[in-house]
């Protein structure tokens, strides 16, 4: 199935995707598909039903600014990469490395959606929080 949607580009930004689109010799609606697609990392199904921080409670907002990943994750995804940087990652390794960045990656979303919120609720102050 496809959907059609209309999107205004800035100038600099449509030209370049229509200058690589004839250097590919693909058409530009193809090139700005692909692009789309390879930038959106994938959202596993646990985070796909999560409820949006915009309808969330006060409360379960300022929950979600204090989000980390838990301790044993974090101390294995610290040794995974370790391992991957010194080239002896094991192949199931590296499918739970990636399983654990994934984790990692849709944790510090919803930790940042959360923060956004908190601030434009007028929860926390932006000038002194920042993400850890």
């Amino acid at each position: 199935m496809s959907n059609q949607i209309t999107i205004t580009l800035p100038d600099d930004v449509y030209q370049k995707a229509e200058h690589f689109a004839r250097l590919a010799n693909r058409d530009l609606a193809s090139v700005l598909v692909d692009t789309i697609q390879f930038s959106i990392p994938p959202i596993s199904q646990e985070a796909a039903i999560l409820e949006p921080i915009s309808k969330l409670s006060d409360q379960q907002v300022l929950e979600l600014t204090e989000l980390q990943i838990e301790s044993e994750e974090d101390s294995r995804l610290s040794e995974l990469l370790d391992r991957q940087q010194a080239g002896i990652l094991t192949e199931s390794e590296h499918s739970e490395l990636q399983a654990l960045m994934q984790i990692y990656q849709e944790g510090l979303l919803r930790k940042a959606t959360a923060l956004s919120e908190a601030v434009k609720r007028g929860l926390i102050n932006k000038l002194i929080y920042s993400i850890s």
